[in-house]
């Protein structure tokens, strides 16, 4: 277990591994994620990033916002190259290459197209090697480095540009794939959901997965994108607090089999503060966000279960 938890932001090391100067649109919070999450890292930290938004708003040749080494793959293979770099050092340890006592952190790092769809071949194969890297998934919920197409991150009813709202089409069709739960599947140590809203819940997660020693860990993070879901990018952190007070993102984690909600809810507002304040929602019919409100009530219940008490409360207007 986690020896000591940051108990505030003041305690975070001040040394910054992520650079100013990235081109991230305004109000994208994925800088805030990947800051923190380099913060906790520290500088023995090779991180291995997919291609999308991260990738190239933080590389543009011939800059990079990178103060730790970091390797560019591919849309589909961050965590091969990741358990690549993980057998490596482990090989040069062995033959005293490399001081067998230093720990290196292998940080895998991926949008949801390259986690959901496109790399989830490569990231079951990675967890089911058992290799020691952390998985850390930023979850815009579509496409957004390539124009906002759905992916299987994208939640029901979404508009994307290949999900069109309409009077055939009414979005996403389909609910968003439960990722951390196929993740969780496969019996790794540590699988934990994480918002930015809430970041020393957040940031103390990312350290726990760093301390994983018996295998990998994943950590899902919500990603609010202004671009995409439409809505002004000073509301990022707004919008991400509200999917936590919504149930539309419920922070939790699972170590090493034990199940446990990390930000409860004792009262939920309805979905309709979540969903209204978004763009890509506006086509929503009152009957649409009930039919979302009915399904997130069954997540609720099901959550509930897990943990045996009534963590997530009841809905209030």
């Amino acid at each position: 277990m986690v020896e000591r938890y940051y108990k505030s932001i003041a305690e975070l090391p001040r040394e910054e591994y992520f650079a100013p100067g990235h081109s991230l649109c305004a109000g994208c919070a994925a800088g805030t994620i990947v800051r923190a999450l380099l913060k906790v890292a520290g500088p023995n930290t090779i991180v291995v990033n997919a291609t999308g938004c991260v990738e190239v708003a933080t590389t543009a040749y011939p800059y990079t916002a990178w103060r730790i080494p970091w390797i560019h793959v591919a849309f589909e293979n961050a965590a091969s190259v990741a358990s690549g770099v993980e057998a490596a050092i482990k090989v040069l340890k062995r033959k005293g290459l490399i001081d067998p006592n230093k720990k290196i952190n292998i940080i895998a790092l991926a949008g949801d197209g390259g986690t959901y769809d496109i790399g989830f071949q490569a990231l079951s194969g990675m967890l089911e090697r058992g290799h020691r890297v952390v998985y850390v998934l930023y979850d815009n919920e579509a496409y957004m480095n390539t124009g906002i197409q759905r992916s299987g991150g994208t939640p029901l009813f979404a508009w994307t540009t290949t999900t069109p709202a309409g009077r055939v089409w009414r979005g996403k069709h389909q609910p968003k794939k439960p990722i951390a739960d196929i993740v969780a599947a496969h019996r790794i140590p540590y699988v934990a959901t994480a918002n930015p809203a809430y970041y020393l819940d957040m940031v103390n997660k990312f350290r726990r997965a760093l301390e994983v020693e018996d295998g990998p860990a994943f950590i899902h993070v919500i990603q609010p994108c202004p671009t995409g879901w439409r809505f002004d990018p000073k509301l990022s952190i707004t919008v991400a607090r509200l999917a936590t007070e919504t149930a539309m993102w419920i922070n939790w984690e699972l170590d090493h089999g034990e199940f446990r909600v990390t930000v409860p809810v004792p009262k939920r507002k309805h979905v309709k503060h979540y969903l209204r304040i978004q763009g890509r929602f506006r086509h929503l019919t009152d009957q649409d966000i009930e039919e979302i409100q009915r399904f997130i009530d069954r997540e609720v219940e099901r959550v509930n279960k897990l943990v045996g008490k009534e963590v997530i409360g009841p809905l209030v207007e």
